[in-house]
C-alpha cells in the first residue's frame, strides 16, 4: 500500500465512514499533500463507501480543497467589494509581477499559486490575503514583496 492510501485508511479509522466526517478526511490530505488528486478521491471514496462522485463534488466545491497541485505556498487574496475598493487589484499586481505568473497559477519553482478567494472576513483591515494558513491585513504593494521575500528566504533555507 502506498503512503497516500494508508494515510486515507488512518483518517477513515480516526474519523469514520459517515458523511459527515469527509470533510475532514478531506482538509487533512490537503494538509498533507497540498492537493486531492484523482486516486486520493478514489481511495477516500473507496474507504468510506461514498461515490466517487460525491466526493470529488464536495471536494471541487469548496476552494480551500485544491483538486490541482499548487505552490508549497497558496496565497489567496480577498476578492469581496471592500478589499477591491481598499486596494486588490494593485495587490495583485504586485503579486503577479514579483512572482512573474498571473492570477491561477503556480511558479515554475512550484513555490507560489496566486488565488483569489471569497470572504477572508479581515474586511476591516482590507485589503486581506492569506499565505497559507497566515492572514495578512492592511497590505501596500511593498508589504506584498516584503512578505513574499520573506516566504522565498525561508524556503532558500530549507
Amino acid at each position: 500500500m502506498n503512503d497516500q492510501a494508508e494515510l486515507v485508511k488512518d483518517l477513515v479509522t480516526e474519523h469514520g465512514i459517515k458523511r459527515e466526517n469527509l470533510l475532514p478526511i478531506l482538509q487533512a490530505v490537503v494538509e498533507k499533500d497540498r492537493f486531492l488528486s484523482e486516486s486520493a478521491i478514489l481511495k477516500i471514496a473507496e474507504e468510506t463507501k461514498i461515490p466517487a462522485a460525491d466526493v470529488y463534488g464536495t471536494a471541487s466545491f469548496y476552494s480551500f480543497l485544491d483538486i490541482v497541485p499548487r505552490g508549497k505556498y497558496v496565497i489567496r487574496v480577498c476578492k469581496t467589494i471592500t478589499c477591491a475598493m481598499k486596494g486588490k487589484n494593485q495587490i495583485l499586481l504586485a503579486l503577479e509581477d514579483f512572482l512573474k505568473v498571473k492570477l491561477g497559477e503556480t511558479t515554475p519553482d512550484k513555490l507560489f499559486t496566486i488565488l483569489e478567494t471569497n470572504c477572508l472576513g479581515w474586511c476591516h483591515k482590507a485589503p486581506a490575503m492569506l499565505v497559507n494558513d497566515d492572514v495578512y491585513t492592511e497590505l501596500t504593494p511593498n508589504m506584498v514583496v516584503d512578505i513574499l521575500s520573506s516566504y522565498k528566504a525561508e524556503a532558500d533555507k530549507e
